[in-house]
């Protein structure tokens, strides 16, 4: 009984994590904000999955595959998230290799500023 409750808790919060990570993408301005967003979905999500697949199951095969997938997901997100910005910037700027443009242009007063080192 108490292995059902608990188990249904991870699947919920599971879920929940998935569902304000869909509206944190919803809601962003633009695709690099909203890639932050699809960490949580990407990473947590699985992580809670897992762990009520073993508070349910107990440790057993299945339960051992699961972690393997968990750890092959966990491995790959951020070389995911690496490569989906990349392929941004290169669409956006045409070289992902090319500097941010500044959005305000500095001030040339000859003295040097306090962010400036000397």
């Amino acid at each position: 009984m108490i292995r059902e409750v608990v188990c249904d808790v991870l699947l919920g919060l599971a879920v929940l994590t998935v569902a304000a990570a869909a509206l944190g993408v919803a809601v962003m301005p633009d695709a690099y904000a909203r890639l932050h967003y699809v960490t949580p979905a990407a990473v947590v999500a699985p992580v809670l999955v897992t762990l009520a697949i073993f508070v349910q199951q107990g440790l057993d095969e299945n339960t051992g595959e699961t972690v393997v997938a968990l750890v092959f997901m966990i491995a790959a997100a951020p070389f995911l998230s690496h490569a989906t910005i990349r392929a941004m910037r290169v669409r956006d700027r045409g070289d992902w290799r090319q500097p941010r443009q500044e959005t305000q242009p500095r001030q040339e007063t000859g003295k040097p500023s306090a962010e400036e080192p000397r």
